[in-house]
């Protein structure tokens, strides 16, 4: 009998509760979908927590075929070869640079409810060249835990509106993960809402639902086209702790029917992780302003940041005021 018609029979008859799935040198054991099902509670819990499951699994299949495509075989050392149909790597060169088996990884890939342990994600991380964002990213969608990252010290959420109105005359918001805009000090409001936003049907004060669907409110941003990846990208990795909410997943959905150029950057599965950026505005009156981007965590306000703009060069530090409300 072959070892893979062996490891079949094995799993067929020997072991209907589980698979074990030899991944190079580790035997990971992953249970069948029937022993992976809830227990169907009175109130619904367990059809809605295996249906959580199911499309966190579908989520993270479609990351790793997005990142697997990015790579070409020659940044990996490989021949390109002449029979490729898709982009990027296959799927058992994949599992050959990390050291996993193709079958394990192919289920991977396919949504299938195999358990994958942090060794087998960090090999498969590697190959696929994931930035710290990404793997944050896969360890999330894959339901591993996550060790915490250190945030810096931030006040308490009663004083985020007297620290907003101190920082002024900088402009700065207090933004979520959808990027609604929660609270903005004058300086922000002079600086974008009254003179390009004002009149404009930006759902929920949401920038990336003012910016897609609203060319006249991007027009200012000058850099746009460079900012609007990363933006998506920040927001899809925050996705992945919201992904069976339906006020986000409604968000997305529309936002995705309203903004086609949205829908486009959305399906290719990039993620980040918000920092700082710099963005070009044009101004009525103060001109052209080069404005830094800083993000500050809020402790007691999860998945929350103050956004602070400043001057980068001596021409927009001059002109700034120019752009504020008499």
């Amino acid at each position: 009998m072959v070892p893979g018609a062996l490891l079949s029979w094995y799993c067929h008859y020997l072991a209907p509760g589980t698979a074990a799935v030899h991944t190079g040198g580790m035997t990971t054991t992953g249970e069948t979908p029937r022993a992976l099902q809830a227990p169907i509670s009175p109130n619904g819990n367990g059809n809605r927590n295996s249906a959580e499951r199911v499309e966190r699994r579908m989520e993270l299949a479609e990351f790793l075929r997005a990142r697997r495509a990015r790579i070409r075989p020659a940044d990996v050392g490989l021949p390109p070869g002449l029979r490729r149909r898709t982009p990027g790597l296959r799927r058992e060169e994949v599992a050959q640079l990390a050291g996993v088996g193709v079958t394990w990884y192919t289920w991977l890939e396919q949504g299938r409810p195999i358990r994958a342990s942090v060794q087998v994600l960090d090999a498969v991380a590697r190959t696929l060249r994931l930035d710290p964002a990404e793997v944050e990213h896969l360890y999330r969608l894959a339901d591993v835990p996550v060790a915490p990252v250190d945030a810096a010290p931030s006040p308490c959420p009663h004083v985020v509106r007297e620290i907003l109105d101190s920082i002024e005359p900088l402009p700065a918001m207090v933004l979520n993960s959808r990027y609604d805009i929660l609270a903005a000090n004058r300086a922000h409001q002079d600086l974008f809402w009254r003179e390009w936003h004002t009149g404009l049907s930006c759902e929920g004060r949401n920038v990336l639902w003012c910016c897609f669907v609203h060319p006249e409110a991007r027009r200012h941003m000058l850099n746009f086209d460079e900012e609007a990846p990363r933006m998506v990208a920040t927001l899809r990795a925050s996705f992945a702790q919201h992904l069976h909410e339906p006020a986000w997943t409604g968000f997305i959905r529309k936002l995705s029917e309203a903004s086609a150029e949205f829908a486009e950057l959305w399906a290719r599965h990039e993620v980040a992780s918000a920092g700082s950026r710099i963005k070009h505005f044009l101004h009525s009156k103060a001109g052209l302003l080069r404005l830094r981007s800083t993000s500050l965590d809020i402790s007691d306000m999860p998945e929350t940041r103050i956004v602070v703009y400043t001057p980068v060069d001596d021409d927009s530090r001059e002109r700034l005021p120019l752009t504020r409300s008499r």
